[in-house]
């Protein structure tokens, strides 16, 4: 899980990166989804944790990100 929310990590970076960089923002729906996986994966850490209130609360923001 870790791994994985480091490379969500980077790869949300990148896009956030190059949206920045070339001021060109056609990937910032791709950034926040990326984004919101890494919510995500960092909730149910957090829920494994027995953090119940910080794992929903990132849950909920995963989904909120989702259907925006």
């Amino acid at each position: 899980m870790k791994t994985l929310r480091y490379v969500l990590s980077i790869i949300t970076f990148l896009f956030a990166s190059n949206g920045l960089i070339t001021g060109d923002f056609k990937f910032g729906s791709m950034m926040i989804f990326f984004l919101g996986l890494t919510m995500l994966v960092m909730g149910l850490e957090e829920l494994r944790n027995n953090r119940k209130a910080i794992g929903w609360f990132l849950i909920i923001v995963f989904l909120f990100s989702v259907f925006v």
